[in-house]
């Protein structure tokens, strides 16, 4: 389900966070164990591509980028 976003209250394109899936399988070791059985989890990246998040769904990922003023979009 897609929430329609009002992309004029947030403070221009720094707040723009892009939202997709991440393959469990691709992450490094150690933070696979943590995704406790999870095939897919979801990443919360920055207009520059750093990683801000990893969360165990996409409805998570867009509550907590919404939660610290930020403007989610997925990124397919």
């Amino acid at each position: 389900m897609d929430i329609k976003q009002n992309h004029d209250a947030f403070d221009g394109p720094n707040n723009i966070v892009y939202v997709r899936p991440v393959d469990v399988a691709e992450l490094p070791a150690e933070i696979r164990p943590q995704a406790m059985g999870a095939k897919t989890i979801y990443a919360v990246h920055n207009a520059e591509g750093e990683r801000l998040a990893l969360v165990k769904d996409r409805h998570l990922a867009f509550v907590l980028a919404r939660q610290n003023d930020m403007a989610p979009v997925t990124v397919h």
